[in-house]
């Protein structure tokens, strides 16, 4: 709270500095109101000063308006000639008294304050912890990722997404655990730790797709709890992106089929042959099927979790995803996903209703940049030497 109080400059205050000014000017009116005019009794008044003040301030500046209010209401007292009457101790007590209960909650909602912030803190870990940031480039592919929780107090949830790279391709997953709280957390940290194994030892998808089966419904015995048996499961899409093809490979787990922006404002949603959602005990890999779609140099594909096309506004209408998407169809990823954020907070008012999850993928018109050739040093050394 302190760092409020520091000078930005000169002549130029913090917002909570210039704020003061506020309770200090109505105390001085209250003052010359109640001395000027002693038929009107303004006194009592005095301590909404300091209940404004703990407002934007912390307990000792809320305690030096309230003590300022106190001095206020003795000097009112003398200068009307009735400073030792019974009726000015009394508002005196009164004024102290309710000045010093301020401070007291003023102390309680700093301290509130600070936990949130550590709570917010380990969670913000936690999430770089499960959540691993996509890189810009992997291969031929541009990438940016955008994850926003529906509650205030967290940033996590069961949202997931991450992306591997193989010897020629790239490998991508995004899901949805459902449920909500520790459960769900602890079920997208499962899928993650099995799809960043698994994408290295699987050579298709549905033998992925099967892995990734195996490990959830193990997780659910072990940890399900009893009154949610068969209830819980994870939607993912699970993407293998050639180098050298202008296609997707995508096996979907119930999920949301993704969009397929092109260069000219084209929105496109696949027609895809979705299996059950991971966790309801499939065991054969020909119940995943493998769809095949085309994607060239310019083209973006949106993947998301089903907290966008369900974010509502106050009046209940849905988020119109695919049109929005559409305007901005022709930008880099990250400006893309930014574009969408903006557009679905002023939708949703910044009240969410779940979790959101999202990543753009673009094949890049230009190869990636390659590092530049070092050789090693007996060579080197064998050149110079020549």
């Amino acid at each position: 709270m302190a760092s409020r109080w520091r000078f930005a400059g000169i002549g130029q205050l913090r917002p909570a500095h210039a704020l003061l000014v506020l309770p200090v000017a109505l105390i001085v009116l209250i003052t010359v109101v109640d001395v000027a005019t002693p038929n009107i009794v303004l006194g009592p008044l005095l301590v909404i000063a300091p209940a404004v003040t703990a407002s934007f301030a912390g307990p000792w500046t809320t305690g030096g308006i309230g003590a300022l209010a106190v001095a206020a209401q003795a000097f009112i007292g003398w200068r009307l000639g009735v400073q030792y009457s019974q009726n000015l101790l009394v508002q005196v007590l009164a004024l102290t008294v309710l000045s010093l209960l301020i401070v007291f909650f003023s102390v309680v909602r700093r301290w509130h304050r600070r936990q949130l912030a550590q709570v917010r803190s380990v969670a913000e870990a936690a999430q770089h912890a499960l959540l691993w940031p996509l890189p810009s480039r992997l291969g031929p592919l541009q990438l940016a990722c955008l994850y926003m929780s529906a509650e205030e107090e967290a940033e996590i949830g069961g949202d997931l997404y991450a992306a591997a790279r193989t010897d020629s391709a790239v490998r991508v997953m995004i899901g949805d655990v459902q449920g909500k709280g520790l459960p769900a957390i602890g079920e997208a940290a499962l899928l993650l730790g099995a799809f960043r194994e698994a994408a290295h030892q699987h050579a298709a998808l549905p033998q992925m797709a099967l892995a990734l089966e195996r490990s959830v419904t193990r997780y659910l015995a072990d940890f399900e709890p009893a009154d949610e048996a068969g209830e819980r499961f994870v939607t993912a899409a699970l993407l293998e992106i050639p180098d050298d093809e202008p296609v997707i490979q995508m096996t979907s787990c119930g999920h949301p089929a993704p969009l397929l922006l092109g260069p000219d404002n084209t929105v496109t949603v696949p027609n895809l042959h979705p299996a059950p959602p991971l966790g309801v005990g499939l065991t054969d890999p020909d119940d995943h099927t493998l769809d095949v779609l085309p994607f060239g140099s310019g083209n973006t594909l949106l993947l998301y979790t089903d907290g966008v096309i369900e974010a509502r506004d106050r009046d209940g209408f849905f988020y119109p995803f695919e049109e929005r998407a559409a305007q901005w169809s022709d930008k880099t990823p990250e400006a893309l996903l930014h574009h969408i954020q903006r557009d679905l907070l002023a939708h949703t008012r910044g009240s969410l209703g779940d979790d959101i999850a999202l990543i753009a993928i673009r094949r890049a018109t230009t190869p990636a940049p390659q590092p530049p050739l070092v050789e090693p040093p007996g060579d080197a050394e064998g050149e110079r030497l020549r």
